[in-house]
């Protein structure tokens, strides 16, 4: 007996039998299948250890997706059967069917992409190379997002017969493939900024290769995200033909438009072209110590078009980008960190200045901010009343620089203090003569802190 007298015996045996129970007979077998599944899912579930993690991995991604299919081809199957073939639109029932099987599939392989890219960022975890750290899991990215998009567009054609329905699919499918095409590339963008950054690390701000680095892959991600961005929502807009026909029609007036936009945009391009120029010669880098507005901070994030100051006091001071072009401003590492501070410093003309340099340079031993390059005491100014000193002291960083200041004020004050209370600064007095006598008065010394002058003579 032949093949095809084989199917034309079973044709004529299926088209003999009730509807009914050949709707009955598809149900069952799905409910059957449905069990055997559930029991192959339950048991695969259990492989937890070792290679095997992977195949229970598997088992519970695909599970969903394979369930859904067998139920749609199930309800839509025993439907063939049920709905009389007389009736309008009875054909559609297997095309439907098709088309709910065709999604479930995408939606397995949504879902085992998924699972693939968690396995590959576990894998990529445990190595050390910069490329299985972050190329695998990016390739897998890619995998994950492109794949179930590109089945969808093979599956259409196939499934699809109104020419309305499959221009108006296809360019549903259009739009996310320009969006997922436009995330991969963000996300290879944001990769490469990770894998830059992990290269050249910086801890406690000292590289300042590192910190140049850091500057630039910043500033410079942001700008590819943004025209990632802009050419994804326009290459979006040119998938409808009247957006197509809008944008041919205002390339015919590109000149007075262009006019208009660069009016309209110009502060929004200066920043941008600021941004750019601060990316290249970076004036200001991150992490530096900066003096803006009266204000003392350091650069703690830069983008495009605003960079944000974290000042002394925790408080954030958010300035436009060209403010670094446009107006002055003191850098404190730019090259180096190294700062020297000024203690100012006012005692009486008989004060010894060599045991006051060396509690200068004994305070400075002792200090753990002091970075060993300047320590010196000098007399700055002679007035009429007493004499004025200054202490140059250097050290890492401009926190460190003020801390140190007030360690060695506060030192060398206690210093005199203790050892040289009558050599504070003096206001002396001369006393008129009294009774028309020859004889001069001797004149009066007194230690006066904190009053002037005019107090005594007031008081």
């Amino acid at each position: 007996m032949t093949a095809s007298r084989i199917n034309a015996l079973i044709s004529e045996w299926l088209d003999a039998m009730p509807f009914w129970v050949m709707a009955a007979v598809i149900i069952a077998a799905t409910v059957i299948a449905h069990a055997l599944l559930k029991y192959l899912h339950f048991r695969l579930r259990r492989l937890n250890d070792g290679r095997l993690h992977l195949i229970s991995t598997t088992a519970k991604a695909i599970h969903p997706p394979l369930v859904g299919v067998l139920w749609v081809y199930g309800l839509f199957g025993a439907a063939y059967f049920l709905v009389p073939r007389t009736l309008q639109g009875h054909s559609l029932i297997l095309t439907v069917a098709h088309f709910c099987a065709a999604l479930l599939g995408v939606w397995l392989l949504v879902r085992v992409s998924r699972r693939l890219v968690t396995v590959m960022d576990r894998w990529a975890d445990k190595r050390t190379s910069m490329l299985e750290r972050f190329l695998a899991p990016f390739m897998a990215r890619c995998l994950a997002a492109l794949i179930p998009i590109f089945v969808l567009f093979s599956l259409f054609p196939v499934f699809v017969t109104s020419a309305s329905l499959d221009a108006a699919l296809h360019n549903l499918t259009s739009l996310i493939l320009i969006g997922s095409i436009a995330g991969v590339l963000i996300h290879g963008v944001n990769i490469s900024e990770r894998a830059l950054s992990e290269r050249y690390r910086f801890d406690d701000d000292e590289d300042a290769v590192a910190r140049k680095i850091h500057t630039q892959i910043t500033v410079l991600r942001k700008l590819i995200n943004f025209i990632i961005v802009i050419l994804a929502v326009a290459s979006m807009l040119m998938v409808f033909d009247k957006v197509r026909q809008l944008g041919a029609s205002i390339l015919a007036s590109a000149g007075i438009m262009g006019v208009v936009l660069g009016f309209a945009a110009q502060k929004v391009l200066g920043n941008l072209i600021a941004g750019i120029q601060i990316a290249l010669t970076q004036p200001i880098q991150l992490n530096d110590a900066v003096i803006v507005e009266g204000e003392w901070g350091w650069v703690e994030e830069l983008t495009l078009t605003y960079a944000v100051v974290r000042l002394w006091d925790w408080r954030r001071l958010v300035l436009p980008i060209t403010y670094f072009v446009d107006h002055p401003f003191e850098n404190w590492t730019r090259r180096e960190k190294d700062l020297i501070g000024t203690v100012i410093l006012y005692a009486d003309y008989h004060l010894p200045m060599e045991p006051l340099r060396e509690e200068a340079q004994r305070l400075a031993e002792a200090s753990p901010r002091w970075n060993r390059r300047v320590c010196t005491v000098q007399t700055l100014e002679m007035t009429e009343r007493n004499k004025q000193l200054r202490v140059l002291v250097s050290a890492t960083g401009g926190p460190n620089a003020f801390d140190l200041r007030c360690e060695i004020r506060e030192g060398l004050i206690d210093f005199i203090c203790r050892h040289y209370p009558e050599h504070l600064p003096t206001v002396r007095l001369e006393m008129p003569e009294r009774n028309g006598g020859n004889a001069p008065q001797p004149p009066l010394s007194e230690v006066l802190p904190g009053r002037d002058a005019a107090g005594d003579a007031a008081g």
